[in-house]
């Protein structure tokens, strides 16, 4: 064998004659000195000799490794692609199962049982999302760290002093014995799916899982889908980061100032229901007395203010999609009477708007009897949960509903005063509960962890381990209705089987949480509202700071009876608009929440349908799909003109940006160069005007609540928020804009574009969010520019202290037409699969962006025409 020595070297011009080029060379030869020997003078190019081999070396061995990284990711990818053609032998079905997929891979069930049914569901569920589902359970039980080693053992923590898990144990134990059996046949359906789906077969994410740990799935249960129903709770849960809020403000500003930040809601912008008493409603009931409470306005002792900030912390670090990021950013849905529509009968629109996820919240998803009878009664099809069985949103043959969250006030934070292992009620010292818990790690050791609560609920300032280590002091309970068993899975079941208002109303009867906005609309040509959930009636109090826990005077004493709830059918405007705006005024004798959206959406909305069905013009689908992609920002009209009576600025830049303004409609494409700039004037407004003022744990995001805030304070031109000088404060705030922009885009402020700042980035919550560059680059998607904003129709919001980077959207969106359900058309935000790189994982996210829909098969005859795969299932 040569050494590396004796290879020879491919000739070049300078090797080609050595003794011409050493001949001619005039430099002097180097001296023998002390350190260079006589072999000193070929080393170098002996070095190169092998520099170049170990090069080759290294290209060769990265292109072996190229290729079999390649084909690992390959095959691995390829083996969990779910068979959607043929037949499929699975054990535990009684009979037959037919699953036809149309162009979209959106599956269509049909099974001659109701377990079969939802046997079959969860089995399909299974086959595109089963690592999503995975994740999900984790995430309610507080098991994360099982799965992902100990970044996440805070979030376990949190969620298992909050025991979404055992709440969910305990409502299974209390549901009825039908929905008790469609549950567990759907788990039955997973594992036959588990029972041949390992590894990288079940998804990609578990082989690169097992490079780190040794986790398999376990069999799945009831309680893991009865779970998430917490976690969307949690999601959907109200004003609890205002209560916080409110109280860390009053430690760097007055009380009045601090009202200042929490407006009332605008005159003219709607309620939900404006039209009278509410039908069947028998109140016997005063209002809620006005607060008292001795924790409002009052600077808090610090370590009941540090307890606070310590939450409002620990809720901050939750994955994504476990919180609400932004304010004014809810749901829109509305249903327009056969009065109005050129079909004659009713148009249902809605889309729900949550954090953003990959693989999408929503499966969607057909669920058929072949003979519907009182065995066998379901015919529904919509938007499903992947892990949780049936249909949330979406029509039977006869009814469509659709939800928004209803935005009541269903928590309190309850301020506890602790003593050791006792905490104070009514001038006693009560002994806390204990419990103790031990949560797993991946890859390290096990943490144990005690979970204290009190009569109130649970101590969530716990979680922080800083809290947690304190003996005396203060500490934070939660009162919440999600933590106690509900019926809200029996509702479920029963309202994909409604056939008329008086059976929908029923089903949402049962409908604990999350309190939702619920319209209706049937094929009789009636539509409705009503609001469903366990919304608490205060003995003191208004929900809007953190009470007292050491007395009673702040208890809950029940529940607003479900007949007393606000409900209509048929109204007068023969239309309802929901956009999480307040339910009902002051005629109501209950409270609802002090923390409504503040109705930019609804207004907007409800502008929308009155303008095209005025004088006797009739509204259509394309009219109601043309309202879901509004763009216009409706506060840019009342900031706006204030930015554009400042005298001329004396930065050229910051002028010929101005000009932006003019003939501006307040619309906000992601095209748009004004919307571009208005946003960033906003931004800048927030910072000085708000952010600097506030302590640093309160989040001045830039939404509804400070849109409301800024359009109250905008007329005094001297108060304290702008620091005396309004104009002076608006000036800086365009001249910090136009040079932050010109920075970034360049100095043609024509080019300027609002979707370069404004972008969604599909993202993996677990691995696309923490794993290595190469599994980012795998599961994530390319990041693409969209229009809207927060506290418009396309609520495609963004936290404004942060960047404008989407971190709540419209989840999907669907209309639905009475006249001919066929003609239905839904979206998804991103595909049917879970499966990274399948066809169908992003495939319909660029419809979503440009606001197009797909068709919606329905009856057998459309499904089978759009039909491209049939899969059979057989026992």
């Amino acid at each position: 064998m040569q050494s590396d020595d004796d290879l020879p070297e491919p000739a070049s011009a300078t090797d080609a004659a050595p003794d011409a080029t050493t001949e001619s060379d005039p430099r002097p030869e180097p001296g023998p000195g002390p350190e260079l020997g006589p072999e000193t003078g070929p080393r170098p190019r002996r070095r190169l000799r092998k520099t170049k081999i170990t090069a080759a070396v290294l290209a060769t061995l990265l292109v072996v490794l190229l290729g079999a990284g390649t084909w690992w990711v390959n095959t691995s990818l390829h083996a969990s692609y779910p068979q959607t053609t043929g037949t499929l032998h699975v054990p535990g079905l009684q009979a037959t199962v037919e699953v036809d997929r149309d162009a979209q891979g959106v599956p269509q069930l049909y099974a001659s049982t109701s377990h079969d049914l939802f046997f079959a569901q969860g089995y399909v569920q299974a086959q595109d999302r089963f690592w999503q589902m995975d994740v999900y359970r984790h995430v309610t039980a507080g098991r994360l760290s099982e799965m992902f080693g100990s970044g996440q053992i805070d979030t376990d923590k949190f969620i298992r002093t909050m025991g979404w898990r055992d709440v969910a144990q305990q409502e299974y134990d209390g549901l009825s014995p039908e929905t008790k059996a469609y549950l567990n046949a759907y788990c039955d359906g997973v594992n036959a799916y588990l029972k041949d789906h390992k590894g990288s077969k079940a998804s990609v994410e578990y082989a690169v899982l097992g490079l780190q740990t040794d986790y398999t799935p376990y069999t799945w249960t009831p309680v893991d889908s009865l779970s998430w129903l917490k976690a969307l709770a949690w999601d959907l849960r109200d004003n609890m980061q205002s209560e916080i809020d409110r109280a860390l403000s009053s430690q760097t500003v007055t009380k009045a100032q601090v009202d200042q930040l929490f407006p009332p809601y605008p005159a003219d912008h709607p309620t939900i229901m404006h039209q009278g008493a509410v039908v069947n409603g028998a109140f016997d009931q005063n209002a809620t007395p006005a607060a008292d409470n001795p924790l409002s306005g009052t600077a808090l002792p610090a370590s009941a203010a540090s307890a606070l900030a310590n939450l409002s912390h620990t809720v901050s670090a939750l994955p994504g999609f476990l919180q609400p990021t932004v304010e004014g950013v809810g749901s829109n849905s509305w249903v327009v009477s056969g009065d109005l529509t050129t079909t004659g009968k009713p148009l249902l629109a809605n889309d729900p708007h949550l954090a953003p996820q990959l693989p999408s919240i929503w499966y969607q998803m057909g669920l058929h009897c072949t003979t519907v009878d009182a065995a066998c009664p379901y015919d529904v099809t919509g938007f499903t949960m992947p892990g949780t069985p049936g249909v949330v949103i979406g029509h039977t043959p006869t009814v469509a509903w659709g939800f928004t969250n209803g935005t009541e006030d269903v928590s309190d934070l309850v301020l506890e005063k602790i003593s050791g292992s006792t905490y104070e009620y009514d001038g006693h010292q009560v002994p806390l509960t204990v419990r103790q818990e031990t949560i797993k790690v991946a890859g390290g050791k096990s943490v144990p962890l005690t979970i204290r609560s009190t009569n109130q609920g649970p101590l969530v300032s716990d979680a922080d381990k800083d809290i947690a280590s304190a003996g005396n002091g203060y500490a934070v309970a939660l009162r919440w209705t999600a933590l106690t068993p509900g019926h809200t899975a029996d509702a479920l079941f029963a309202l994909d089987r409604a056939t008329d208002w008086n059976s929908f109303r029923a089903a949402a009867a049962n409908f604990a949480v999350p309190s939702q906005n619920m319209i209706y609309a049937d094929t009789s040509g009636n539509i409705g509202y009503q609001t469903p959930g366990q919304i608490p009636i205060r003995k003191n109090g208004d929900g809007t700071w953190p009470v007292p826990g050491w007395t009673d005077e702040y208890e809950w004493t029940g529940y607003i009876p479900f007949d007393q709830l606000p409900h209509v059918l048929n109204p007068t405007d023969k239309f309802v608009v929901t956009a999480n705006n307040p339910i009902i005024g002051s005629q109501y004798p209950y409270l609802m929440s002090k923390d409504f959206d503040y109705g930019y959406r609804a207004n907007e909305i409800t502008q929308r349908l009155q303008a095209a069905t005025a004088d006797g013009k009739k509204i259509d689908a394309d009219g109601m799909r043309a309202i879901q992609s509004d763009t216009r920002n409706e506060f840019a009209s009342a900031l706006v003109p204030y930015l554009t009576r400042l005298p001329a600025s004396s930065k050229k830049q910051t002028q010929a940006a101005r000009a932006l303004f003019d003939g501006w409609d307040y619309t906000t494409p992601d095209t748009s160069a004004a919307a571009a700039y208005f946003y960033e004037v906003w931004k800048f407004i927030c910072k000085d005007a708000f952010e600097a003022k506030l302590p640093s744990s309160v989040d001045v995001d830039g939404g509804d609540r400070w849109f409301a805030v800024a359009t109250t304070l905008l007329p005094d031109a001297s108060d304290f928020w702008w620091n005396g000088d309004r104009d002076a404060m608006l000036a800086k705030a365009m001249d910090q804009a136009s040079a932050e922009l010109t920075s970034q885009q360049g100095s043609d402020v024509k080019q300027w574009q609002w979707g370069a700042l404004h972008k969604l980035t599909p993202t993996n919550q677990t691995l696309g969010t923490g794993g290595p560059w190469f599994v980012k680059w795998l599961v994530n998607g390319d990041p693409v520019p969209v229009s809207g904003g927060s506290s418009v129709v396309d609520a495609t919001g963004f936290d404004i202290a942060k960047d404008f980077s989407v971190d709540e959207l419209p989840s999907m969106r669907m209309l639905v037409d009475l006249s001919n359900l066929d003609a239905s058309t839904w979206v998804n935000l991103t595909g049917a699969s879970g499966h990274v790189d399948d066809p169908h994982y992003l495939d319909q996210l660029p419809l979503w962006r440009t606001f197009r829909t797909l068709p919606w098969p329905y009856t057998r005859t459309a499904v089978l025409a759009a039909s491209k795969d049939k899969l059979t299932l057989t026992p």
